[in-house]
This record gives structure tokens, sequence and C-alpha cells, in this order.
């Protein structure tokens, strides 16, 4: 009789466990299903359409050209 009893709580112990570790992947899966719908698109894409990407490519990185620019102003602004 008191094997009955306990076997009864265990078994309310499982199924507890069960239901909560289902409930668990649901809420995962649709948190991650929620990230991907928030998630901004990639910033460095090509652009679509008529739309050009510019950038500086040409630009030398030595203590002349822009680098050595900004590291004078980070000299400057002590940052």
């Amino acid at each position: 009789m008191i094997f009955h009893v306990h076997a009864r709580k265990w078994f309310e112990r499982l199924k507890f466990m069960v239901v909560f570790i289902l409930f668990t992947y649901a809420l995962y899966h649709m948190l991650m299903i929620l990230t991907a719908w928030i998630e901004p698109g990639p910033r460095y894409k090509e652009p679509s359409g008529r739309a050009v990407k510019v950038f500086q490519d040409h630009v030398s990185v030595t203590d002349e050209g822009p680098m050595g620019e900004r590291l004078k102003l980070f000299y400057w602004l002590g940052e």
C-alpha cells in the first residue's frame, strides 16, 4: 500500500519534469524564431537596385595618411 503511494508521487514528478522540459524546449525555439525575425539585415551587403556602394579603397595607411591624422587626434583629445 505504501509503495503504491510513492509510485504515484514519483509518476507525478516525472510527468511534471516531462511537461517542464517540453515547455522549455518550445519556449527556446519560439525565442530563436523571434530573434531571427527581429535581427537586422547584414550592414555591409552589396546594395540592391541602382544604389552604389562607396568606400575609400585607394587610401594608404601611413603616417602621412588618414591613420596618422587619426592618431594625432587621438593623442590630442586624450581618449
